[in-house]
């Protein structure tokens, strides 16, 4: 296993210039004194994230980094309320994945080691789900640490997200495409129900009264009742001639990518006017877990059979889903079957498992809430 030191680390250039930050040198430690009130977040900074900020899937022969990852520990590093290692995880992903400038380049979705031994982008196509999340995280940051300079990081990656990775689909309207490039096949648009959090809309709604995320988010749940026909959302979809259709690449399976989709539905607000819609359109895992059977780790989302069981955090990842369908037994049940976090910090490193375990059981344990309007609401406010 390589060294937890990465092999490009480089210090904060940019915009993260001229952020009122800490000292730029790089620490010994993963992560500052608050993170230590959350033990599975210091668990996984120990275990996958650099010194320098770099989120790595060790599972992988190349050692990756993705937006995606970097998006998912920027918003836990707020959520933990620790602002140095926010602005590590910040600076690595501005200098290594968007040329130390975001507000212009949305961040490449892959880095890694290429076949020679260099370190360097993998795929320069960006993924707009870990976009979204980037944005989200640095508005909000903006916000509850009153620093205005991530504002304009986020609002200068909005424009950027609305212009390369929004389109109007004929027939339905706003709909966000998985990345710029790549995503239309033979007259199909392909998409991906999960990059859709409702709870993220809803707060660039509120920034942007004029933007496409009013529509884009009732086009969301329109997306889901039309792909899940037995209540499972599929990883992939796709948009040809006025419908929804089987993503061609893919087929009708829901894994992975779709169990992202329960979460979002689960931790969207209450008072969302989309969200008991949002949660019928998705019932069934929960027609699945009150039959007393584990959730289906592949599913064939037209007939609604599956097979296998998720792993930890597949099964982590439905507990706000299940909170938000007022199952406490249930809830209960799913998190006895969980490991503890000393089993996790002995067990080989998962980033992956351990970042859906890091969004169910944190909003299960009361983290943070989102608002009706998006605003995020973390414990420590």
């Amino acid at each position: 296993m390589p060294s937890i030191a990465d092999p490009s680390r480089r210090r904060v250039l940019g915009a993260l210039a001229a952020l009122p930050v800490l000292s730029v040198a790089t620490p010994r430690a993963c992560a500052a004194t608050p993170a230590k009130g959350w033990p599975a977040w210091q668990v996984l900074c120990d275990s996958s994230l650099s010194q320098d900020g770099r989120m790595i899937d060790r599972s992988q022969a190349d050692q990756r980094s993705t937006s995606e990852g970097q998006s998912y520990a920027l918003f836990f590093a707020l959520v933990a309320n620790d602002v140095a290692l926010f602005d590590r995880i910040l600076g690595w992903t501005q200098d290594n994945l968007a040329g130390s400038n975001m507000t212009g380049q949305l961040p490449a979705w892959l880095w890694g080691r290429d076949a020679s031994g260099g370190w360097r982008v993998l795929d320069a196509n960006p993924a707009s789900d870990s976009d979204l999340w980037l944005a989200y995280t640095l508005l909000e940051a903006a916000r509850l640490w009153k620093r205005p300079a991530l504002r304009d990081i986020a609002t200068g990656m909005l424009a950027q997200v609305r212009e390369r990775e929004i389109v109007t689909l004929d027939g339905l309207g706003p709909m966000l495409l998985p990345g710029p490039q790549g995503f239309t096949q033979d007259g199909a648009t392909r998409l991906n129900p999960s990059y859709l959090p409702l709870p993220l809309l809803r707060r660039f709604a509120a920034l942007e009264r004029n933007g496409p995320w009013a529509a884009l988010a009732s086009n969301t749940l329109a997306l889901l009742q039309q792909t899940a026909p037995k209540g499972f959302a599929p990883d992939w979809t796709a948009w040809k001639d006025g419908a929804f259709i089987v993503d061609p690449v893919h087929g009708a399976v829901g894994s992975y990518d779709a169990i992202r989709c329960y979460t979002w539905a689960g931790m969207t607000a209450a008072g969302d006017p989309l969200f008991r819609r949002q949660l019928a359109a998705l019932s069934g895992p929960l027609q699945r877990l009150r039959s007393g059977s584990p959730m289906w780790e592949k599913i064939d989302t037209r007939s609604g059979a599956g097979q296998g069981e998720g792993n930890y955090g597949f099964r982590a990842a439905l507990l706000p889903y299940v909170l938000a369908s007022g199952e406490k037994i249930l809830a209960q049940n799913l998190q006895a079957s969980l490991p503890t976090v000393e089993q996790q910090r002995t067990d080989p490193p998962a980033y992956y498992s351990q970042m859906l375990s890091l969004f169910g059981l944190g909003w299960a344990e009361g983290r943070w809430r989102f608002a009706a309007d998006g605003q995020l609401q973390p414990r420590w406010r």
